[in-house]
């Protein structure tokens, strides 16, 4: 059999399963309920407050807990990698089995510390007296971008720690020979090593939180309107399936150029 037949099968899978239902979200975002031009789902939800509003609230929310999980994530790769603890190899395999937990466990997790009923205002009420607690940030965009950096930043670990394990230590040692003092080290040795596992983990924490709904939804948070967000009011409460569709072709653009930086990325940090 040629080999070119042996790709056919895995080829006619991936067109039923993806290809098909993506150009069923295409089609439906060129056919208006109301008969009208192909494009004109497109021009009316471009043209809403409510499409920018959430544009501007999801890549804000992305790049702000991007940012955070670089800063934490190159902090706490630091500290397993190179501050000597005892069980620190046990911290850097719990890191492997965070990665496969649900985002939604993190946001209840939070919900049981600072929500509205939740231990911190407990012990607050319970000590003062008073009515309700002082927290109630996680209803807020700071509430969504604490869960966001607290489930994604191993993401950003992850890839450093193996970054941090080919290095080579005889360069720190030279450096610390010569009085050079760990931020020094830091900066001029580790960080340059560092860079493309940082540009690696930090691109796919953007794509996965420009596409984050579980930590949105499970949060409450009732002013904050990401595009998947946008995307669920659209299609399940107002049934106005064009303009989900619109939302979700805008959404898959976004996410496919970001994942093709982050492909680009990896390949060069040897990921």
């Amino acid at each position: 059999m040629p080999r070119g037949l042996w790709a056919l099968p895995p080829l006619a899978v991936l067109a039923l399963l993806f290809l098909y239902p993506l150009a069923l979200v295409v089609q439906q975002s060129l056919t208006p309920d109301n008969g009208g031009g192909a494009f004109d789902a497109y021009a009316g939800v471009f043209g809403s407050r409510a499409f920018h509003d959430a544009l501007g609230t999801t890549v804000r929310l992305a790049v702000g807990a991007t940012l955070g999980c670089l800063v934490l994530g190159f902090t706490l790769a630091l500290i397993i990698a190179f501050v000597p603890f005892p069980g620190a190899r046990a911290v850097a395999k719990f890191i492997d089995v965070f990665l496969s937990f649900p985002s939604f466990l993190i946001t209840l997790a939070l919900l049981f510390l600072y929500g509205t009923v939740g231990m911190a205002n407990g012990l607050v009420t319970g000590f003062t007296g008073a009515a309700e607690g002082p927290f109630h940030f996680l209803t807020t965009p700071w509430g969504v971008l604490l869960a966001e950096i607290t489930y994604f930043t191993p993401f950003v670990i992850r890839p450093l720690l193996a970054a941090f394990s080919q290095l080579d230590t005889a360069q720190l040692e030279a450096a610390a020979g010569l009085g050079a003092r760990p931020a020094r080290i830091v900066r001029q040795v580790i960080l340059p090593e560092a860079l493309p596992a940082l540009g690696a983990g930090g691109s796919l924490v953007l794509v996965m939180c420009l596409n984050e709904f579980g930590i949105v939804l499970f949060t409450g948070a009732k002013d904050v309107t990401t595009l998947p967000m946008l995307i669920y009011g659209k299609a399940i409460l107002e049934s106005d399936y064009p303009a989900a569709c619109v939302v979700a072709v805008v959404n898959i653009a976004i996410s496919v150029g970001l994942f093709g930086l982050y492909r680009v990325v990896s390949k060069r940090a040897g990921a």
